[in-house]
């Protein structure tokens, strides 16, 4: 059987994954405790549905793992004045009481960490070791601000008049939206939301269409921590409801800040929004990053840092390299080796099967984005050394391209794919200089 939008504890997943013929046709479970596996949105301490649900899909195998509700901006605008109600009390908690419970909600997510990670690795693709890694560096957050809370100091600064004192006090902004991605379904929420509270701030989160059951398992770990009602509400929403959802968490006057983490775009029309109630924004956007090996360079070590760099989480984090120039003193030794560290570290599959490193990618838009660079960049010229086929499903083989120009789009836009592109620099570069200020 598979998840409904009723409270489910199991749903069994069968489809052919990519690999050998003995990894084909397994059978995979979802075993969560039954009230971690949460469908509805949360607002104002209460379980809510909406006129509709969506689909939560496995992108491992493309089933259904779960129905959520779909809340549009009549549940966003509930949400949001439901926060806003509850921050003149939540304001009103002693630090260390908001300490304490943010605490208590780190103590929870410790104790249900192998049901959370699972919960990561059904609707993300990750394998388990990366989602139990990301539990531990979710709960860290909370761990972290639960103890910050109790160090929002003011200050005291010197005034230039005799008969005046000059002190400074550091009070909560108000109602925060937050907006996360689907890379990192649980430690974004925490990384933001930690802080908002520790602060008194209420929050209203808006999590990935691809990913919100881990937000509504933070919702109900929340809830089983004593955090007041109010104070953190979750409004998932499908695909089709997000800019209207969006458009409410952005332009609501009660709304005083936004924290968002994705795409470049998507942060500009963000923006846009906030700019007519001027509100105060926190934008962590898209990246390009290089990985750059110079002849001076330990090969080994340089190889190790790049697949660490270039293939967590099938290359779908912001941090990972996008782009790697090697200089041509070792640009072919460089190569080889990196190409024998792929053969013999990266393997294919499910994220429930133990020796699983690379899961899919998120959902079959993002391999045909990979798909297409990988030809553009073939089509003018780049070689594949390794993989370049797109499997099953969303499943991409890890991928080594060399010659690539930057006239390519892989060079030019993020890939957030398993795709390591090279091009040699040369040895006329080693009088590149940093200037210190």
């Amino acid at each position: 059987m598979f998840a409904v939008f009723v409270p489910t504890t199991r749903c069994f997943l069968r489809r052919v994954l990519p690999g050998p013929p003995a990894a084909m046709h397994r059978l995979y479970s979802l075993d969560v405790t039954a009230p971690l596996l949460r469908t509805q949105g949360y607002v104002d301490g209460r379980w809510i549905s909406a006129a509709s649900v969506f689909p939560v899909l496995d992108p491992a195998t493309g089933q259904e793992i779960a129905r959520v509700a779909d809340c549009g901006p009549a549940e966003a605008k509930q949400a949001v004045d439901a926060a806003y109600t509850a921050f003149d009390g939540w304001r009103r908690h002693t630090a260390k009481e908001r300490s304490l419970l943010l605490r208590k909600w780190f103590d929870l997510m410790t104790l249900h960490k192998q049901d959370l990670a699972k919960l990561i690795t059904f609707e993300c693709g990750k394998p388990m070791a990366e989602s139990l890694g990301e539990v531990a560096y979710s709960a860290s957050f909370l761990e972290w601000f639960s103890e910050e809370a109790r160090r929002v100091y003011g200050d005291i600064v010197s005034s230039p008049a005799k008969d005046r004192k000059l002190f400074l006090l550091k009070q909560p902004v108000g109602v925060c939206s937050i907006i996360t991605p689907w890379n990192f379904p649980s430690a974004m929420i925490t990384r933001k939301v930690g802080a908002a509270l520790a602060a008194g701030c209420t929050v209203v989160v808006k999590p990935a269409e691809d990913t919100p059951l881990s937000a509504l398992a933070l919702a109900e770990l929340a809830d089983q921590a004593g955090i007041p009602a109010g104070v953190f509400n979750v409004v998932p929403c499908s695909r089709g409801r997000t800019p209207a959802v969006g458009e409410v968490l952005c332009t609501d006057p009660l709304v005083a800040k936004i924290s968002f983490t994705g795409s470049t775009a998507t942060g500009k029309r963000l923006l846009k929004m906030a700019a007519d109630t001027v509100k105060k924004t926190s934008m962590e956007l898209g990246g390009h990053a290089p990985f750059i090996v110079f002849d001076s360079a330990d090969v080994d070590r340089a190889v190790g840092g790049a697949m660490a760099s270039k293939f967590r989480n099938s290359g779908q984090t912001c941090v990972c390299s996008n782009r790697f120039l090697v200089q041509s003193g070792v640009y072919d030794r460089f190569l080889e080796k990196l190409g024998r560290a792929m053969d013999a570290e990266l393997r294919l599959g499910h994220g429930s099967e133990p020796d699983t490193t690379q899961g899919p990618l998120i959902n079959t838009r993002a391999a045909e984005k990979v798909v297409q660079q990988i030809s553009d960049a073939v089509s003018l010229g780049a070689k594949v050394l390794r993989g370049g086929k797109r499997l099953d499903g969303s499943f991409m083989e890890p991928t080594l391209l060399a010659d690539v120009t930057t006239d390519m789009l892989c060079t030019r836009e993020e890939t957030f794919g398993p795709v390591a592109l090279y091009k040699t620099i040369f040895s006329d570069l080693w009088c590149w200089t940093v200037t210190r200020g």
